[in-house]
């Protein structure tokens, strides 16, 4: 759903994962551990929801291999894009919850469930998370043209005009567009939504000026604000990141405390054993520890990060709530 453009090296990383196989990340198996043996012999399947190349296929790709020789099994990766992510999610709803099957997603898991209200499953309710894997940043940015220089720039002609200001998004529903529609809420101003099959003609538009401003992920961002093309001005995080020091947030900005980072994770299906879940938990979390997955991950603007499946259920059930209410409150639908 999320579509990262970029520098000739993200590109060189993409064009290899979409030439590999779709389903082979089989890393050389090592002795397993004991705790292995609670799994079955099959192939550990990681479904990925989108297509091979996005963040959420990295992180599986990276993870995969070596969780592969952790545990002695063959590991495969299986992309099944579709529905915005609910078809592949919907599989591993169904999987057997024998520690075969994981699904690796994003935040966009709890945004469907409150605009998909007739899915035949709840994105919630019906996974056992098993850990958080990391976090990625969005900040809010425009064409020079406007002449915005910070955040409180935007709402003050957002005030003056309402409606005359037009921001993009990937479509309908994505972390990009219901992050604008927070940042409105919290703000109190109305600005106008382009919604765009994608974020790359999302971004061909606002570079051309056709649209006014857009949240986009960090690193997607960084090459068109170092080179003048975008003003970034405010990051939608609880802090400031390493890579815009000076870019304060948008609550530092005046513009309300607008918190819309992604977070990203790995689920087990419905009734997976505890010892599973616990099994999973510390051989994800250890090899999010390596540095090769932390340079791996910031590839794709990802901060590696994990927790206990406990702390994720709570982050999971508390965002899901709060993106259900300003669906909800903004008259926001799928279709």
């Amino acid at each position: 759903m999320t579509v990262h453009s970029c520098s000739s090296r993200r590109l060189a990383l993409r064009l290899a994962l979409v030439l590999a196989s779709p389903l082979a990340c089989v890393g050389a198996m090592a002795q397993a551990t004991p705790a292995a043996n609670a799994l079955p012999q099959a192939p550990i399947r990681l479904i990925v929801p989108f297509t091979p190349g996005t963040g959420i296929d990295l992180i599986a790709r990276t993870v995969g291999p070596r969780l592969s020789e952790r545990l002695g099994r063959p590991v495969v990766v299986d992309n099944r894009a579709g529905a915005s992510g609910n078809i592949g999610t919907e599989a591993v709803v169904r999987a057997a919850p024998n520690g075969s099957t994981l699904l690796v997603t994003v935040n966009t898991l709890v945004m469907n469930a409150g605009l998909y209200p007739q899915l035949p499953f709840d994105p919630v309710k019906d996974l056992t998370p098993v850990t958080l894997t990391s976090w990625g940043q969005l900040i809010l940015v425009a064409h020079p043209k406007t002449g915005f220089k910070t955040a409180a720039d935007m709402v003050a002609a957002a005030r003056q005009s309402p409606g005359r200001i037009n921001y993009g998004s990937p479509g309908v529903g994505t972390p990009h567009h219901l992050s604008m529609e927070l940042f409105k809420a919290t703000a109190g101003v109305f600005v106008t939504h382009i919604p765009y099959r994608g974020t790359g003609p999302a971004i061909t538009d606002l570079l051309g000026g056709q649209i006014e401003a857009m949240f986009l992920p960090i690193h997607v961002a960084l090459q068109h604000v170092k080179a003048g093309r975008l003003v970034a001005l405010g990051i939608g995080s609880d802090k400031r990141h390493p890579l815009l020091p000076e870019l304060p947030t948008l609550e530092e900005a005046k513009t309300g405390k607008v918190s819309v980072d992604m977070w990203y994770g790995i689920f087990a299906p419905p009734g997976t054993a505890p010892e599973i879940v616990a099994l999973y938990n510390r051989e994800i979390r250890e090899i999010l520890l390596s540095d090769e997955v932390k340079k791996a991950f910031s590839t794709q603007g990802m901060d590696p990060s994990g927790s206990t499946p406990g702390e994720f259920k709570s982050l999971v059930e508390t965002d899901a709530r709060r993106w259900a209410q300003l669906i909800k409150a903004q008259g926001i639908t799928a279709n």
